[in-house]
């Protein structure tokens, strides 16, 4: 196969197919042929990033990460599509470990933020993990934006979402989801929230009755693969 992508996912499972679901739902098609070349790693056995990232004495993620960044050399893609928001704490030593470019899915979400709205206070949501690495932090700030992190208690309740509903036990929990986003937004005074986990990317698809401005990054993410991806495509018709 030649000129395609690929995806580094399983980081978790379900929010890796929803990516790759709405990857082929947005990709404007009439055959087959029309859709995207890409070959997925669904690699769900690597260890929990935000475990990690709070505590160095648990299994480090990174050479899982690593031997994946290895084998995708191998494979020589045009591009590669890292999934996991958290995954991004090791951005710089991925990119470093290869020179097929890795698209940085917070980046991209802060970029598209700053369309839409023009600076002011926004809420971040996303593991612990994300929290503390400080990555969206420091995109958003970038752009011109003060970032709202959560509180003990709002951040038990993502917690709750994210890993006791959604990773344990499949459900898609709308109101613990809806009351999130009204702490979130409405009392502590944001315009909209930026999504930086997958899982709450997976409870935003569903949601379509969501009455709050968000920027869910994993659809961002799928935006720009595809307009890369197509980009690809018609640049190697043009040779």
């Amino acid at each position: 196969m030649e000129n395609f992508f690929s995806i580094l996912g399983g980081m978790g499972t379900q929010a890796t197919e929803s990516f790759v679901r709405l990857l082929n739902q947005r990709t404007v098609t009439h055959k087959d042929q029309d859709y995207l070349n890409y070959v997925l790693f669904n690699h769900a056995t690597v260890p929990d990033r935000t475990a990690y990232i709070l505590d160095k004495d648990a299994e480090n993620p990174l050479p899982f990460l690593l031997d994946d960044i290895k084998k995708q050399n191998l494979l020589q893609p045009n591009f590669i599509v890292l999934t996991c928001n958290t995954a991004h704490y090791f951005f710089e030593t991925l990119q470093a470990a290869t020179e097929i470019p890795i698209l940085h899915m917070p980046r991209e979400a802060a970029i598209e933020m700053s369309r839409r709205q023009e600076g002011g206070k926004v809420a971040f949501l996303g593991t612990e993990g994300s929290v503390k690495a400080g990555v969206y932090q420091r995109e958003l700030e970038k752009v011109g934006f003060e970032v709202m992190l959560p509180n003990s208690a709002l951040q038990q309740k993502v917690n709750d979402l994210i890993y006791r509903d959604i990773k344990e036990n499949d459900f898609l929990n709308k109101e613990l989801y809806y009351e999130i986003l009204t702490e979130a937004i409405e009392e502590c005074g944001c315009a909209s929230a930026v999504l930086g986990c997958t899982e709450l990317s997976l409870m935003e698809e569903f949601a379509t009755d969501n009455p709050y401005s968000v920027v869910d990054a994993q659809s961002i993410l799928v935006d720009r693969t595809i307009e890369r991806a197509l980009a690809d495509r018609k640049s190697a018709k043009e040779n």
